[in-house]
């Protein structure tokens, strides 16, 4: 991790069509945060895709991969910029209609998390937030365009995996495991959301698309399909990898990188055969 908070994995000039981005597994948690805790400092887990970053880095081939360390409580790079939340950031402006996400505590600095509740002792001031914004926000999603307009040039199209983890889902959505999003149709072409769902359900984990996840700030941001730029988000049910206390790694890891490796394939298969001529 260098000052930016982030990882960056691959080779250049990119060696594959298909990009890995991992944006919530981070748990450097800054000396600043844990100061303004008012809830304890392991209640910021609950924000995180929990070692969601170890399945990313076991599935990765040749692809460019870039993983945050940064705590997700500290700023979600998964919220644009105007996502910020009056009640815990000072220089947010009053939310408009609809913002259901930022309202409920989840925005671009988070405000809440089940089951504690408010994590802060006081607001964060605007100097404060626009600090993260330079420090981490911007450089996170600089890098990744920058790298996905590098593996466009080099093949002729780029597509982006972004990896997340989920609680296992009740409700309505109770036995689902593998939610793809593709902010309905606008981040990705059909074809490549069809060949990474063919994977799962061929791994015996058919997935659900855009319910209940449908993607972030990522998607919308990178994903520019007329462009030859193609983003998926991938959810995955943490009981799939992690231990009984949906804590550590545990016995499913391996299996679900594998997996995970195996829509990789998929994905650079689809890019190659529908570009003959890779761009130089």
């Amino acid at each position: 991790m260098d000052s930016t908070g982030f990882e960056i994995w691959g080779a250049d000039p990119p060696a594959s069509p298909v990009m890995i981005s991992v944006a919530h597994a981070g748990r450097d948690y800054p000396v600043a945060l844990r100061a303004a805790l008012r809830a304890p400092l392991a209640a910021c887990v609950g924000l995180e895709d929990r070692h969601i970053d170890a399945v990313a880095l076991a599935a990765r081939g040749a692809e460019t991969t870039l993983i945050q360390r940064r705590a997700r409580a500290w700023i979600d790079l998964n919220r644009g910029e105007h996502e910020r939340d009056p009640q815990v950031d000072e220089g947010a402006p009053p939310l408009p209609p609809g913002t259901t996400k930022v309202s409920s505590g989840l925005g671009l600095v988070p405000r809440r998390v089940a089951p504690a509740g408010e994590l802060w002792r006081r607001r964060w001031s605007d100097a404060e937030v626009r600090t993260r914004l330079d420090t981490d926000h911007r450089p996170f999603h600089q890098a990744l365009a920058d790298r996905l307009t590098a593996v466009r040039r080099r093949w002729g199209v780029a597509v982006l995996l972004d990896v997340h983890s989920m609680p296992p889902l009740t409700g309505a959505a109770a036995g689902t495991r593998v939610v793809l999003g593709d902010r309905f149709g606008r981040a990705s072409a059909a074809r490549f959301v069809a060949r990474v769902e063919a994977v799962a359900s061929a791994a015996g984990l058919p997935a659900a698309l855009n319910t209940p996840y449908a993607g972030g700030h990522i998607l919308d941001r990178h994903g520019q399909p007329s462009a030859g730029v193609h983003a998926i988000q991938l959810e995955l049910d943490r009981s799939l990898y992690l231990d009984r206390a949906l804590d550590r790694p545990g016995p499913g890891l391996a299996r679900i990188a594998a997996m995970v490796r195996q829509m990789l394939a998929a994905l650079a298969d689809e890019a190659v055969g529908a570009m003959p001529l890779a761009a130089e």
